[in-house]
């Protein structure tokens, strides 16, 4: 749970609470946890709802992610990402970054927790169609930057 606040958070001491404040949470309605998805999966949900909460609360940058989570390319949903060789790890964590916030929280459940549409618009309080909707528009602008990126990088 912790990597997953550090996805969210720069600071390693503020993920270490969010983590904290997650488990008192689930410890204190463990009776509305249903078992339909597993425990882990339930305090996920919590422990993200949190960094939300925190990231909204502060206006705080996303930390930089973790190059073994990063999946820009996504075939299931649009098969249209191709990105230049030139363009690196670097650059794409910065084009992230740089996304508008409801996109960026979007893109990062998306592509980096492996939410599917439905969950994304239960932790967002959207509807599944905003997902999608903001999602498409997130990858739209980030393929649009990197594409910026990659023809500075030529000059």
């Amino acid at each position: 749970m912790l990597i997953v606040a550090l996805r969210f958070v720069k600071d390693t001491m503020e993920a270490e609470d969010i983590v904290q404040e997650a488990f008192i949470k689930a410890f204190t309605k463990l009776e509305q946890y249903k078992a339909e998805v597993s425990f882990g999966a339930w305090l996920k949900r919590i422990v993200i709802n949190r960094c939300i909460d925190v990231l909204k609360s502060k206006k705080q940058r996303l930390i930089e992610l973790e190059e073994h989570h990063l999946n820009v390319v996504d075939a299931d949903y649009e098969n249209d990402w191709n990105i230049d060789s030139e363009i690196t790890i670097v650059d794409v964590k910065i084009a992230i970054e740089s996304l508008p916030e409801k996109y960026k929280y979007v893109v990062m459940l998306y592509l980096m927790e492996g939410y599917d549409h439905k969950e994304i618009s239960e932790i967002l309080n959207i509807s599944e169609v905003a997902s999608r909707t903001q999602l498409s528009r997130g990858k739209q602008k980030l393929h649009k930057e990197l594409k910026i990126k990659r023809n500075v990088k030529r000059s």
